[in-house]
């Protein structure tokens, strides 16, 4: 286990804790977008499909069952809580993820790492979760007010992608000695994606302000 994959692992699972406990706490998803949750949903169901046929370490299969069930928990309280789906931002999110479900999958038939089922799968999910986090960002733009429970999440989910980069950057050179494509050049996307945020919540939280996005 590398110092920097579980730094990104343990970012992981604060972001889905910091997301929980908004929602359990205050009973209120506002700001929090419904299409970017069932995206990572799908995003963890087609990435660990392996739960089913390969077992790697009980550390593996416990992070997979958590994502799988988190994501999931999570769309079901948006959709179907009487008092958290009554919060969701319905009007606000309303970016097309459908076209993102089909642009990665095309992808993934067209650039996988091998053409099975499980790699097609893999690679879908590794398209799918760079772009993922748009819907999010497209609502935060437009509600403008940022709590901070919904920025920190946010954060935390952006700085989880930042360190897994820098664990692929130190395995190149100390292990692999090889690119891996797919997974590189999809974390630069997903990262990139995140700059703006980055920018704005660092700059609020040295200031001491609520935060806030351009429109």
């Amino acid at each position: 286990m590398k110092l920097f994959r579980l730094a990104g692992d343990i970012t992981h699972l604060l972001s889905i804790v910091v997301l929980f406990r908004k929602i359990r706490t205050t009973k209120s998803c506002a700001g929090i977008s419904l299409k970017t949750q069932e995206l990572y949903g799908l995003v963890f169901l087609t990435r660990y499909i392996d739960l089913v046929i390969k077992y790697h370490s009980l550390y593996n299969t416990l992070g997979k069952l958590i994502f799988i069930g988190t994501s999931l928990a999570t769309v079901w309280h948006m959709r179907y809580h009487k008092l958290v789906k009554q919060t969701y931002n319905k009007d606000q999110d309303t970016f097309r993820h459908y076209y993102l479900i089909l642009l990665c999958l095309g992808l993934a038939l067209l650039i996988p790492r091998s053409f099975t089922v499980i790699e097609v799968l893999w690679a879908f999910s590794i398209y799918l979760e760079a772009v993922a986090i748009l819907p999010q960002l497209v609502l935060l733009q437009r509600s403008r007010n940022i709590d901070n429970l919904t920025g920190n999440y946010v954060f935390l989910l952006g700085a989880y992608r930042a360190l897994y980069l820098l664990n692929w950057i130190y395995r190149f050179f100390t292990e692999l000695h090889r690119v891996l494509w797919i997974p590189w050049v999809s974390g630069l996307v997903q990262t990139a994606l995140y700059a703006d945020f980055f920018y704005y919540y660092i700059k609020s939280w040295k200031k001491h302000e609520e935060l806030k996005l351009p429109a």
